[in-house]
């Protein structure tokens, strides 16, 4: 106990400080230690899987770059790895996935961020519960049938009925749009998430500057939420460059270095679909590809991954 003197000289015992509600209520439970050991596993589970991903690719890939050289690999325009001469110029698939993703971009990204700013700043809370479950069970549609999708509707109908396009069987135009469509409920939905969180005060200070709800939208939720949609469409970007069974079923297995996507493309997926089917010799050079391109597009995914985490975290608003 420690002493203080009074205004009259004489000394009184000082109280202890009175204890928080923290150091009241914390109290070390042993089902915490448990729960914090479950995350910790949960965790690095996580980790060791993409390590042992890693691990799995470059075996495999270093084997092919001894026989193939890198700059061949990278820079060649011709790919037919299967057929002699043989060739091992991957630009056609990357050519191919780039136009497959651009067009499922094209589509996703206005009609998702449209559907996010109806169901955070128009639609009545009881029309969002309702639609929003609906919206995302597009999501859990088998992306099979979505190949099956493009190939019996998108492009028969759609392209050569409705809009008198001449494309082929298989087209990059019909993978592209399917693409689109499936990754809309990625972006509208994190998009709507990010949009609903930004402060209610914001909204009001500017319908009482005298804006509109659609001018409040697009100059207020919009730039405060900027962050979160930014993620949304990188999150939808990488879900489409990973997408195997459409573009394998409505692109096409023929690689080709064209910009037209009413021709017949094969992506980086979907040759690796392909190739999984037991064809090739395991440690041969055709074989290993699946390994080199495995490999090249995990980097392409992680580069867009790691220049997203950069933009958000330079978009990031604190409210």
């Amino acid at each position: 106990m420690s002493s203080v003197a009074t205004d009259g000289g004489s000394p009184t015992t000082a109280s202890p400080p009175p204890r928080t509600r923290m150091d009241l209520t914390h109290k070390v439970r042993p089902g915490e230690a448990v729960i914090k050991g479950l995350l910790r596993l949960a965790a690095a589970a996580s980790v060791l899987t993409t390590v042992g991903i890693v691990v799995s690719l470059i075996r495999p890939a270093v084997d092919f770059f001894r026989a193939v050289p890198v700059t061949e690999f990278l820079t060649g325009t011709s790919w037919s790895p299967n057929l002699a001469p043989q060739s091992f110029g991957v630009l056609p698939l990357v050519g191919g996935t780039l136009v497959t993703t651009v067009i499922g971009l094209l589509i996703a990204v206005p009609l998702g961020l449209g559907t996010a700013m109806y169901l955070s700043e128009y639609a009545r809370p009881a029309t969002r519960r309702r639609l929003k479950p609906i919206l995302e069970l597009l999501a859990g549609v088998p992306s099979v049938v979505y190949g099956f999708f493009a190939l019996s509707f998108i492009t028969p109908t759609v392209l050569k009925s409705w809009f008198g396009l001449e494309v082929g069987f298989t087209n990059a135009l019909a993978a592209g749009v399917v693409l689109g469509i499936m990754i809309i409920p990625t972006v509208a939905s994190l998009s709507e998430d990010a949009m609903s969180a930004v402060p209610h005060a914001l909204r009001q200070g500017s319908f009482a500057m005298g804006a509109n709800r659609m001018q409040t939208t697009l100059r207020v939720v919009f730039p405060a939420a900027i962050s979160g949609i930014a993620a949304a469409v990188v999150l939808g970007l990488s879900r489409a460059v990973g997408e195997t069974m459409i573009v394998a079923l409505a692109a096409g297995s023929q690689p080709n270095l064209s910009i037209d996507p009413r021709e017949g493309m094969q992506t980086m997926t979907g040759f690796m679909a392909t190739t999984a089917g037991g064809e090739n010799p395991v440690g041969s050079v055709s074989y290993n590809t699946l390994f080199a391109v495995g490999l090249l597009l995990f980097c392409i995914t992680l580069v867009v991954n790691l220049l997203s985490i950069a933009l958000v975290r330079r978009l990031r608003e604190e409210y």
